[in-house]
C-alpha cells in the first residue's frame, strides 16, 4: 500500500498533520517508537498510574565507556534506558552519556510529560534579524548577533489563525488580556482558581512592572495552560463536576491518566483514532529512510518484535524531536547517496541547534500552603519581552517569566530535586548530603515543604554555527546505530541575558515578601553545558534561500520532493517560551500546505 503521508513521531511536530490529512480523507501512517497508553476508563487504569511512582525514581547505572560511566540515572517507563540509546555531549573534550534531550517515547510524545505551559512566541521573535541590524550588544563583541540571527520566513501573522486553531483543538485554559501578542479570537478555557502561593508571584509581577514602566506597567496574565478545565467538545472529553478537583501538580513530568492534560494523544489522535484511513503503530522505530531521485521512496522500520518492514507514502514527514530527528538524516545520508547529497546539499543539517537561555529564581515564604492543590503556573507576564525593555537592557531578545506553582509539591518531588536542575542530577543532592538524616529531614521539610516557590523564564538563545548535532563515531545504540553527538555551548550574550532576566525574577519575589534563596541562568549549573530542559530545536531550520537552510518556508527538506520535517528543528531561533504550542501551530499549517500538493 501506498499511503498518502507517513507521519514519523506522534509528539507537538507530528499531530497535527496526522489529525489534518485523515480529517480529510487522506491514508495516513503514523509510526510511534514508544507505547500507546490511554486514559483510564471505568473498566482500566492508566499505565500513566505507575508514573506517581516510578517516573525520574527508577536507579539506574551508567556501564558505556564514557566519562561519566558508573554513574547512576533516572528514566521513566516512557523514556529510554540510557545504556541502549544514550545522547553523548562533550564536556570540555570528555564525552559524556546524557538522558538529557529525550521529552517520552510514547504516543503523543512529550506532550504527555510536559507541564502544559503554552505560550506565543511574540511578533518580535519571528524578526529577531530585523530587530537588531542596526545595533551593537554588549557581550557580543564580534557580532554574532548580526551575522547569525534570522528572521523567519513568514510573520506572527500567518501564524496567528494556526495559534487559534491549536488553542482551541488542543484545549488550552488561561487569559489573552495583558499577553503582548495581537489576537483575533479568544479560544482559552478558564483558568482555574490560583494556588494561594502564587498570589507572591502575582503581587511581585505588578510591583516590578510598575517600576519598570510606571506609564504603562505590563500586568500578569494567567499561563497558558494544556489541560482542559471545562468540556472539550472538539476531542469529546468531558472535566469532572468540580473542575477545581483537577488540580493535583501531576502535570509536569508526569503522565496524566485522567486525560485532562492536553496531550497530542487524547486532544487529536484519540479522537480520529477509529477512521479507517488511519492507521497509528506504536513501538516502532524507524531506522532510516531511502530515496530515489529527490523522492523518500521508502522507510524502514523495525516492529514490536524486531522484525524490519518497509513502506511507501506521497509524503513523509519526520517529527522525532530535534536531537533524534537530525540523527535519523545523518543515519539515512550514511545508507542512502541519493538522500545524503540532497540533504547536506549545503552542510548545515545538525548545525545552529538550539534550546533556550533559561533559568529564574526561588525562595520561601512566610506562610505554608498545600501546593499539591495546583497545576504547574498560574501566572505569567510579559515585563521583560517589550521593545523598551531590550532597548534598556542591551538585550538582543526578550523572555517570558511565569511562576512555577508545582515545584516540589510533594515530598518525593521536594527531595528528587535537592540539587537538581535537570535529568541527570535528579536525587544527588539528596544522595551526596550525608547531613540529611534524622531531625534535619523533619527540619528541611519543615523549612521547605508547601514553602518553596520559584519564577522561571524561557528566552532566545544566540544561534551558533558550532552548537550542533553530529553522529558519534564510536557509540552505538542497541541496534548498532551511531548515537546522537551534542556540541553545545552558551554565548557571552547568552549569559548577559540570563544575568538579567534572572534579577528580573529575583526582584519579583523580593517584591513580594519572599525571601529568596537563589537566582541564575541554566548556565552556572553543574551540568549546565548540557542543560536542555528538552527544549530541543534547530539543527534543521528553514528559510527562503537553500544556502542558508536545511527546510523551505513549508518544512520540506530542500531537493526533496517529499521530505517534511515539522518538529521543533526548523526554528532558527528558539523563541521566549515554551515552544510546543508554536511547533504545533506551525504544524497545523505545514499540514494545509501538504494538502494542497496531495
Amino acid at each position: 500500500m501506498v499511503y498518502d503521508a507517513i507521519v514519523i513521531g506522534s509528539g507537538a511536530g507530528g499531530a497535527p498533520i496526522a489529525y489534518t490529512l485523515a480529517k480529510q480523507n487522506k491514508t495516513v501512517l503514523v509510526l510511534e517508537k514508544g507505547p500507546l497508553i490511554r486514559p483510564q476508563t471505568a473498566t482500566a487504569l492508566s499505565q500513566f498510574k505507575r508514573d506517581e511512582l516510578i517516573a525520574d525514581g527508577t536507579e539506574k547505572v551508567l556501564k558505556m565507556k564514557v566519562a561519566n560511566s558508573g554513574q547512576p540515572f533516572f528514566s521513566s517507563h516512557v523514556e529510554p534506558d540510557i545504556n541502549d540509546e544514550p545522547h553523548i555531549y562533550n564536556d570540555n573534550g570528555k564525552d559524556k552519556a546524557t538522558i538529557e534531550g529525550y521529552t517520552a517515547q510514547c504516543v503523543g510524545g512529550g506532550t504527555n510529560l510536559y507541564g502544559g505551559v503554552s505560550l506565543r512566541f511574540t511578533p518580535r521573535d519571528f524578526k529577531l534579524q530585523s530587530f537588531n541590524v542596526n545595533r551593537n550588544l554588549k557581550e557580543d563583541p564580534n557580532g554574532d548577533v548580526k551575522r547569525e540571527a534570522r528572521d523567519w520566513p513568514f510573520d506572527y501573522n500567518v501564524l496567528m489563525p494556526y495559534y487559534e486553531k491549536t488553542e482551541y483543538l488542543v484545549g488550552l485554559n488561561g487569559t489573552a488580556a495583558e499577553q503582548l501578542k495581537p489576537w483575533n479570537v479568544d479560544n482559552y478555557l478558564k483558568p482555574l482558581k490560583p494556588n494561594p502561593i502564587s498570589e507572591y508571584a502575582f503581587k511581585g509581577m505588578v510591583a516590578l512592572g510598575q517600576q519598570l514602566n510606571p506609564g504603562s506597567p505590563a500586568k500578569p496574565y494567567r499561563t497558558p495552560l494544556a489541560v482542559i478545565t471545562e468540556d472539550h467538545k472538539p476531542s469529546g472529553r468531558k472535566v469532572p463536576v468540580n473542575a477545581e478537583a483537577l488540580k493535583t501538580s501531576y502535570v509536569n513530568r508526569y503522565g496524566d491518566p485522567l486525560g485532562m492534560k492536553s496531550s497530542t494523544w487524547v486532544s487529536l489522535l484519540n479522537p480520529i483514532y477509529d477512521l479507517p484511513n488511519l492507521k497509528i503503530k506504536p513501538n516502532c522505530t524507524v531506522t532510516h529512510l531511502e530515496s530515489k531521485d529527490g523522492v523518500v521512496n521508502k522507510v524502514h522500520y523495525l516492529d514490536p518484535a524486531g522484525n524490519m518492514h518497509e513502506a511507501t507514502a506521497k509524503v513523509v514527514v519526520v517529527a522525532c524531536s530535534a536531537i533524534e530527528s537530525v540523527r535519523l538524516l545523518k543515519i539515512s545520508g550514511m545508507l542512502s547517496d541519493d538522500f545524503n547529497k540532497r540533504i547536506n546539499q549545503n552542510q548545515l543539517l545538525g548545525k545552529y541547534f538550539l534550546t533556550h537561555a533559561f533559568g529564574g529564581a526561588s525562595g520561601i515564604i512566610p506562610g505554608r500552603v498545600d501546593k499539591s492543590v495546583a497545576l504547574d503556573s498560574d501566572w505569567a507576564t510579559d515585563l521583560s519581552n517589550n521593545d523598551k525593555f531590550l532597548l534598556d537592557n542591551d538585550l538582543w531578545a526578550g523572555s517570558t517569566i511565569y511562576n512555577n506553582t508545582s515545584d516540589s509539591a510533594l515530598p518525593i518531588s521536594l527531595f528528587r530535586t535537592i540539587g537538581a536542575m535537570d535529568l541527570d542530577t535528579l536525587w544527588l543532592g539528596l544522595q551526596y548530603d550525608k547531613d540529611l538524616r534524622g531531625d534535619r529531614i523533619t527540619k528541611f521539610l519543615d523549612d521547605n515543604f508547601g514553602r518553596r516557590i520559584s519564577i522561571s523564564f524561557m528566552a532566545n538563545q544566540v544561534p551558533q554555527f558550532n552548537n550542533r548535532i553530529e553522529l558519534h563515531p564510536d557509540v552505538k545504540d542497541k541496534w548498532n546505530r551511531p548515537v546522537a553527538y551534542i556540541n553545545k555551548g552558551w554565548h557571552p550574550h547568552d549569559k548577559y541575558l540570563m544575568d538579567k532576566i534572572a534579577e528580573q525574577c529575583r526582584q519579583i519575589l523580593s517584591l513580594a515578601g519572599v525571601t529568596v534563596e537563589g537566582a541564575g541562568g541554566s548556565y552556572q549549573a553543574v551540568n549546565g553545558i548540557v542543560r536542555i530542559a528538552n527544549h530541543v530545536l534547530g539543527g534543521a531550520r528553514f528559510g527562503t534561500a537553500e544556502n542558508d537552510s536545511v527546510l523551505d518556508p513549508n518544512c520540506r527538506a530542500w531537493h526533496f520532493d517529499n521530505l517534511f520535517v515539522t518538529d521543533g528543528s526548523f526554528m532558527p531561533t528558539s523563541g521566549s517560551g515554551n515552544p510546543t504550542h508554536t511547533i504545533e501551530a506551525n504544524s497545523f499549517r505545514v499540514a494545509d500546505h501538504i494538502l494542497s500538493i496531495l
